[in-house]
């Protein structure tokens, strides 16, 4: 879809306008939420990952940091944030290639210990944890706990389609780019997942005293366990300082994207339209200070430990993210209705996927079952908790709200496939895409960076 009609924000337009006017509204303040709610995610990360090395600064002193220097870089220096992020992301990328060669070279013996350990831990205690009961079952919850996490995790192609309306000959580059942050994402998140199996085995105490009673032992990491473990010095101070500066990287990109959501949402008449007023640099000010506000929900620590708070984020994002790959799979499916209802070939479209449409079918029901599915822990006997139930499931009865509401107050419909309009902003690509010129790097690093990200 978004190579067809690459626009700005795609998949929250697209929900507007081909499938109903309401589901865009709900969509669009869906997606807001998602990314809103992990700016106070991140500052608990970063407070979890700094008590890693001293008790003595107060949480609400790293809470209140954190967040002054996310209004500071959002406010007022805003012009470096592109270049920030860039690097900020090829450190990240330098981590996650970094650990998993760490990863290798302590297996097969490299560690002060001479220790080969290899798959020891896949062996003792074992490679499924029980969960809640022994056996199968426990087995089970184990793997489907573990499940709800990775549905928490797996974001991506939402986020490249996002600059879709800004991208160099988007017909070109999108493609390349979904594709490279599918195999990129699959490799890093499957490899970091092996890696942290081979490490840690899953009693490990001191991982164990940071799940259950969010003591910074630690520090958020596996890795930093597995260090400990085999007795590395100084190491794990490098990959807790760049787990931090990922953990306040990703929460700064979070609360760019969150306000420039909430400012898309006010253009186009589906928020106040105070919103939409902007500093002379084109900060939507109102827009910052909204996300900002809802940062604050990272105090919620002070009255529970930082595990559980991190739990109850990671529900409410995790509802949001199933609720968004709904809305892109139900989109796509009337996209495609659209086309064969107005004879417009899949083959004449500039990039094909191969399984289509079942594939979107496949993430439909996958991602809706997992929508439910997600905070089951709260049904089983002795575990009901109220903040566990309502982090869970907030979004599953807000979207809908938002959509009915919405259909009610402006009496839309859902369009027919013959009615969908699929030629709106055509004219203007097709002409940008003739007289599109590629430009070659310059230099070797800008080469090198180009085949490394592109």
């Amino acid at each position: 879809m978004v190579t067809y009609l690459p626009i700005s924000s795609p998949f929250i337009r697209f929900a507007g306008r081909f499938v109903d006017e309401a589901l865009g509204f709900a969509a669009g303040w869906n997606f807001f939420i998602f990314e809103a709610v992990l700016v106070p995610f991140e500052v608990t990360a970063c407070n979890l990952v700094i008590h890693y090395w001293s008790e003595v600064i107060p949480t609400a002193a790293v809470i209140a940091i954190v967040l002054v220097l996310y209004a500071l870089i959002n406010v007022l220096t805003i012009k470096w944030y592109g270049e920030t992020e860039f690097w900020a992301a090829l450190g990240k990328v330098l981590l996650a290639i970094g650990l998993i060669i760490f990863t290798f070279i302590v297996m097969v013996g490299g560690n002060p210990q001479h220790d080969r350990f290899g798959f020891r831990y896949w062996h003792t205690p074992g490679a499924f944890a029980e969960l809640y009961y022994e056996g199968s079952l426990g087995r089970w919850l184990g793997f489907l706990s573990c499940l709800i996490q990775a549905a928490f995790l797996i974001a991506g192609p939402d986020y490249v389609s996002m600059t879709a309306g800004e991208a160099e000959n988007p017909r070109k580059t999108m493609p390349r780019a979904f594709n490279a942050v599918f195999y990129r994402l699959t490799a890093f998140f499957v490899l970091g997942a092996l890696c942290v199996g081979i490490l840690v085995p899953y009693d490990d105490p001191e991982m164990a005293a940071a799940f259950k009673t969010g003591e910074p032992g630690a520090a958020a990491s596996p890795y930093v366990v597995a260090m400990n473990r085999l007795g590395i010095k100084i190491l794990p101070h490098i990959v807790n300082a760049m787990v931090l500066l990922s953990a306040f990287s990703a929460g700064n990109s979070y609360l760019y994207c969150a306000s420039r959501s909430l400012y898309g949402l006010a253009l186009e008449n589906k928020a106040p339209h105070f919103l939409t007023r902007c500093t002379k640099d084109g900060v939507p000010i109102y827009c910052v200070g909204i996300v900002l506000g809802i940062g604050l929900l990272s105090f919620l620590q002070l009255s529970a430990n930082t595990a559980v708070v991190l739990s109850w984020f990671v529900s409410l994002v995790t509802a949001s993210q199933l609720i968004n790959f709904c809305v892109v799979c139900v989109t796509y499916l009337c996209f495609a209705r659209a086309l064969k209802a107005q004879g417009i070939s899949r083959d004449s479209l500039p990039f094909k996927a191969r399984i289509m449409p079942f594939g979107a079918w496949y993430g439909l029901s996958g991602a809706f079952i997992m929508m439910f599915v997600q905070g089951y822990t709260v049904f089983l006997p002795g575990f009901w908790d109220v903040p566990n139930f309502l982090f869970s499931y907030t979004m599953v009865s807000v979207f809908p709200a938002l959509y009915i509401g919405w259909k009610l107050f402006y009496k839309t419909t859902i369009h027919k496939p013959i009615n969908v309009n699929l030629r709106e902003d055509l004219d203007v690509i097709d002409e940008y895409e003739r007289k599109f010129v590629s430009q070659i790097p310059d230099g070797t690093f800008e080469r090198a960076l180009d085949k490394l990200f592109g």
